[in-house]
């Protein structure tokens, strides 16, 4: 991605490797700091998948990856048995980081399995090898939505996105913000409403932030504004991401994404999800078997942001004391999704054959 840093631009990714350590974007300091941080053990990877440091289906399964990857290098001298047990252990730290994205768990899956037999060095090798090919995958797959999903924006659309499914959501491009990228850079004229995203505004922060870098139009709105500018014609598609997608194309994302669907549905607004085959989950039939995590009431009666002076601070904006419940996605069901954008091309109806047809090869 873009971005502008000490006044010169540059491409940055969100993450990478660099032997046993991986370094990251801290998104938590976006946008009003740009800060590379590094993990040099997988706990503290793991911590960084927790706490947020980093976010996103895709974000969050290549971490994963190179959390393995890490735990690898941390084990190689031990004997095969030590290193086994090592390994699952590892595994299932970075499993209870995020619960509802399903590319973390295909992440710690394959890399497992390329852990399984043989000399405890060349397991080491094959883990490592596991998790640079998911990074490049991650990539591959951001890039050709893109690449499929500009088609679908005409010259002059105005897209509504929720939540942040761009460059920082994944290693680059991202899901969502992908084709609006590649339609930008197609010399077509676009215009994106950004919905701001509450509890953490990773809309207003992030997404607003990587359309800047980028250059192309937008507009920040408060989540409740999007029925109001469907409703008035000014929404000529709704693009969104996903955190993991069930065998008959039950989406689950960023709270407020069945709202979206729902408001769109009414309005005759299509609506699109962006994903790559490690998001879609066929061993899950439908959307109700998707656990949905429930983060701490904080993020709902509190914000952060900077002061005048630039200083950073975090704010009450709801009496001490008062309660709150705070669950980070929702299901949104099948029959309102428009297409899947996805590196395979755009999945339509009826989602349990097309998906099932794209990536049969993703059952458990």
């Amino acid at each position: 991605m873009r971005v502008k840093i000490r006044g010169e631009t540059r491409e940055v990714r969100t993450l990478w490797r660099e032997g046993r350590t991986v370094r990251m974007i801290d998104q938590r300091q976006l946008p009003h700091r740009f800060e590379i941080t590094t993990t040099d053990h997988h706990t503290e990877t793991a911590d960084a998948i927790r706490n947020m440091v980093l976010r996103g289906a895709g974000a969050i399964g290549v971490t994963g990856a190179y959390g393995m990857a890490q735990a690898a290098f941390e084990a190689e001298d031990l004997p095969p048995q030590k290193f086994e047990a090592y390994m699952d252990a590892v595994a299932e730290r970075l499993r209870r980081t995020r619960p509802t994205a399903v590319n973390l768990f295909h992440a710690i899956d394959r890399c497992l399995s390329a852990a399984d037999s043989g000399p405890v060095h060349d397991r080491v090798g094959r883990v490592v090898a596991e998790a640079d090919a998911i990074a490049d995958e991650d990539l591959t797959a951001s890039r050709r939505i893109g690449e499929h999903g500009a088609a679908l924006i005409g010259d002059g659309f105005r897209v509504l996105t929720h939540c942040n499914a761009g460059a920082l959501a994944f290693i680059d491009y991202g899901t969502a913000l992908s084709p609006i990228r590649f339609a930008h850079r197609e010399g077509k004229r676009v215009f994106v409403f950004v919905d701001e995203t509450r509890p953490r505004c990773q809309g207003a922060r992030l997404t607003a932030w990587e359309l800047q870098q980028e250059g192309i139009p937008y507009a920040v709105i408060v989540d409740n504004a999007a029925g109001y500018f469907m409703r008035r014609g000014e929404v000529d598609a709704v693009i969104v991401g996903a955190d993991r997608i069930s065998a008959n194309g039950d989406v689950a994302n960023k709270i407020g994404t069945y709202e979206k669907a729902v408001l769109a549905h009414e309005n005759g607004v299509p609506f699109f999800v962006a994903a790559p085959r490690m998001t879609f989950d066929l061993g899950c039939a439908t959307g109700e078997g998707i656990e949905i995590e429930e983060r701490a009431a904080e993020e709902v009666l509190g914000m952060w942001g900077v002061d005048e002076d630039g200083i950073p601070s975090r704010v009450l904006i709801a009496a001490r004391g008062t309660p709150a419940r705070n669950p980070a996605f929702d299901i949104t069901p099948a029959k309102y999704v428009t297409g899947f954008i996805t590196e395979a091309g755009i999945l339509r109806p009826p989602y349990s054959e097309s998906i099932k047809n794209a990536f049969g090869g993703l059952e458990p």
